[in-house]
């Protein structure tokens, strides 16, 4: 299998600015000369998640997680290293390879999504040869373009259909068990998930097919919905229905609107409103928030009036608010009772409908209005309590002028002063600092330094000019510092994240991954010249190392006049 080269992946990763990268999946807040957040690959209060922009890698002080933007985003999006890297080479103007990218696919996975796509041609086949689905789409309206468009399809009713079309080859019939379009029963029997369903494909980023939505066509059938299972390919809380029919249609999202169901897409887009997306199933969870604001600016959510859609908003808003960057804007629709955006946009078309989202409330209303619906705000208490309310989910905004007008707002409301940073999301600077007990951290010895050093600014280097004279010295550590100054000369443009990701797997690794999170105080000159001092230090003890060596052999038995020269000559250097 061809490997992308170290010297593609050593640009990508020095043109790519982490921050940027993990920032609009994650709500960074500064804290001194790095970014912390609450780590997004496990459960925390206190954010122990930070990011270095010079370092170019992640670490989480909790779980141990770290990497570079390309292991971040395989372990966030849930990518293959290859298209991690493609969409990262994207962002930037670059391209790989062709041959690469055609030798490192994933043979288990691109058969995988084959056999999805195969399923989807069969549904598609089978709402051409069904009267019924077909008069189904007829009363609901749906043009011919549009079922195009979003590659919808009918599963035939009984429980082999699909997997007597395409379950021959036992293969394909566990891939496909694999992607959840079958289900077992307590006798072990396999049948077809999806019986007698109008099917919507649910495509990925790059508009594959990772899973599948059925509707039902007779009212009395349930579930009304029905979704494929989490799969190696499919994560629920990660998708949404029709952004990749969104991205096709409009050259530039500026906005996105959110849905509840597949028909209310499908609607929409008949009417020629392309930008509506709809959650699977679930409630809006942070993925689906970083998702939406990493293609538009401003995220419309479209509920019912009820108890239902207001609470339904709530969640919504509750996974937005961290992530409301300056620029970034969300609105809610709240719909009259009986009503959804489907009969709407054909009651009233697509100006009502429009006009309607015109009117739709900002963030920033619904969230005084809902926290402050049962506070009297003319007493004290009341103030006081709506307070107290805010606070913590104030302190979620990222840092800007969004941040300070909501405080400014609570600040009208309760007379409740200056903004407040949470204790929750503080992390010390000085925690890199001091060891696990607390206790301020050694000084570190010469080697160590310098590793410290190298991990910190790979490029230091390229200034040490061969022969290594301190790779003689016999200390420990001296091979891994030797090691890392043949890496950054071989690949000049590594960085702190991809040093750290060569040794990864081996026992240098968690020491390696210490050193680099420490904070190193000073000027970058200074640093170089701290750097290049503790090398002439090691040089020196190699003088000093060969010296005693020299001495040690004349006093077990003489030296022969080479010896003797060489002893006199690191005399002589010694004392200068």
């Amino acid at each position: 299998m061809a490997r992308i080269p170290d010297a593609f992946i050593d640009d990508l990763l020095a043109r790519t600015d982490i921050v940027e990268v993990i920032g609009a999946r994650v709500p960074l807040k500064r804290q001194g000369k790095e970014y912390a957040a609450r780590c997004p690959f496990h459960d925390e209060r206190s954010a122990s998640f930070t990011v270095s922009q010079t370092k170019q890698f992640y670490h989480c002080f909790g779980c141990g997680a770290h990497g570079t933007a390309i292991s971040f985003m395989m372990n966030f999006d849930r990518l293959e290293f290859l298209d991690a890297v493609d969409e990262l080479a994207k962002r930037v103007g670059m391209e790989i390879p062709r041959d690469t990218q055609q030798r490192n696919a994933n043979p288990e996975t691109r058969d995988l999504y084959g056999a999805m796509e195969a399923a989807s041609t069969f549904f598609r086949s089978q709402l051409a040869n069904s009267e019924k689905a077909l008069a189904y789409v007829e009363k609901r309206g749906i043009d011919p373009a549009i079922v195009e468009r979003y590659a919808i399809g009918y599963a035939p009713d009984g429980f082999s259909a699909l997997r007597d079309a395409l379950g021959s080859d036992p293969g394909r019939m566990q891939l496909m068990e694999r992607g959840g379009l079958f289900s077992k029963n307590d006798r072990g029997n396999v049948y077809d998930k999806f019986r007698d369903r109008l099917m919507f494909p649910i495509h990925d980023r790059r508009g594959r097919t990772i899973a599948f939505g059925g509707r039902v066509i007779d009212p009395e059938d349930s579930p009304k919905y029905l979704n494929s299972p989490e799969t190696a390919l499919f994560h629920k809380g990660r998708e949404l229905y029709g952004l990749w029919q969104a991205k096709q249609a409009n050259a530039k999202l500026d906005r996105l609107i959110v849905v509840e169901g597949y028909m209310d897409v499908v609607a929409l887009a008949q009417y020629g409103v392309s930008q509506a997306v709809a959650t699977l199933g679930t409630a809006t969870t942070p993925d689906h928030a970083e998702l939406l604001f990493r293609n538009a600016p401003d995220v419309y959510f479209c509920f019912d009036g009820d108890r239902a859609g207001r609470s339904a908003a709530w969640k919504a808003l509750e996974s937005v608010l961290p992530r409301m960057k300056d620029g970034r804007q969300a609105f809610f629709l709240f719909l009259p009772d009986g009503e959804d955006p489907d009969s709407i946009v054909r009651k009233e078309g697509v100006a009502g409908f429009d006009a309607r989202l015109r009117d739709a409330t900002p963030l920033s209303e619904f969230f005084y209005a809902s926290l402050s619906s049962d506070v009297n705000l003319s007493s004290l208490d009341g103030k006081a309590r709506l307070a107290e309310r805010c606070k913590p989910l104030l302190a979620q905004i990222p840092d800007g002028a969004f941040g300070d007008l909501m405080q400014q707002r609570l600040t009208e409301l309760t007379g409740v002063g200056a903004r407040a940073s949470n204790p929750q999301t503080h992390v010390p600077t000085k925690r890199a600092t001091q060891s696990s007990r607390g206790t301020p951290a050694q000084k570190p010895s010469l080697v160590r330094g310098a590793i410290t050093h190298l991990l910190h600014r790979p490029a230091l280097a390229l200034d040490l000019q061969p022969p290594y004279r301190f790779a003689a010295l016999r200390q420990p550590g001296i091979d891994l510092l030797s090691e890392l100054v043949l890496l950054v000369r071989e690949r000049p443009e590594i960085s702190t994240g991809a040093l750290l990701e060569h040794f990864e797997g081996r026992e240098e690794a968690a020491a390696l991954q210490k050193l680099a999170t420490l904070d190193l105080p000073g000027e970058a000159a200074n640093l170089r010249d701290e750097f290049l001092d503790a090398i002439t230090q090691l040089d020196r003890l190699v003088m000093q190392q060969r010296l005693e060596e020299l001495q040690q052999q004349q006093r077990d038995g003489g030296l022969d006049a080479e010896g003797k020269q060489e002893m006199r000559e690191l005399l002589q250097a010694q004392r200068r």
